[in-house]
């Protein structure tokens, strides 16, 4: 389903975080949300899902105004998070952390774990171990299981290859590439190669701004190297 935020403003007490953001998420594409250390990328996705409120703008989602909407009323109508930091319930087992997101969304059996344990398989050799006692490459795996269990419309992930070995990273990159074209993805990404491979987009914000935007093929990092570490 189709994002589109148009003229986003945010401000930090005094501070001005966001400025007049605009870009579109068409349905089942990838687009890329790129910039340095501080650029407001994360800020930008904590508006998107409603954790922190816009000073001026819109954000409509599927046809639907959902700029003043809460958290939880834009997880039902289809948008996931998967925040930088993973914050999985350490002290839950891998299964019970599946669990309360598919009881969350109308599904108190669990029956959407085997389609999440079918993309993340070592999710099924660990579902009796705590969240906390997993690794950051296999917490990321349920960070991301536990967002697409909700059967999202759309799957917002903040740095998702954030400390996480190579081979996870090409899982995941597997997994996203597998999941464009039914559900839309907004990703924001340092590793420039990972967001290459992934996204069909990409917009660069540079202290609060969109400064630079294209298709994958314009992702060079000749062109990108004055806005992000590449």
């Amino acid at each position: 389903m189709k994002l589109m935020v148009r003229d986003l403003d945010q401000h930090y007490g005094g501070a001005q975080v966001l400025r007049m953001v605009s870009f579109e998420v068409e349905p089942g594409q990838c687009l890329a949300v790129l910039g340095r250390n501080g650029a407001g990328k994360s800020t930008l996705l904590r508006c998107l899902v409603g954790l922190l409120p816009v000073t001026r703008g819109s954000i409509t989602f599927d046809g639907a105004d959902v700029t003043l909407s809460q958290n939880h009323r834009r997880s039902r109508a289809g948008i996931a998070y998967v925040p930088q930091g993973r914050e999985i319930f350490a002290e839950l087992t891998v299964r019970e952390n599946l669990l309360v997101a598919a009881r969350a969304h109308g599904d108190p059996a669990g029956e959407g774990i085997s389609e999440a344990v079918r993309l993340f398989p070592i999710l099924g050799e660990m579902a009796g171990r705590r969240g906390g006692a997993l690794s950051g490459g296999q917490q990321q795996q349920l960070a991301i299981a536990r967002a697409l269990i909700t059967k999202p419309k759309l799957l917002i992930l903040d740095e998702p290859t954030e400390g996480v070995q190579p081979s996870i990273v090409q899982l995941i990159e597997t997994v996203l590439s597998g999941l464009k074209g039914r559900i839309s993805i907004l990703l924001v990404e340092q590793y420039l190669d990972f967001a290459t491979a992934v996204a069909d987009g990409f917009v660069v914000l540079s202290r609060g701004q969109i400064v630079d935007r294209g298709a994958r093929g314009e992702m060079s990092r000749e062109r990108l190297s004055r806005f992000m570490s590449v």
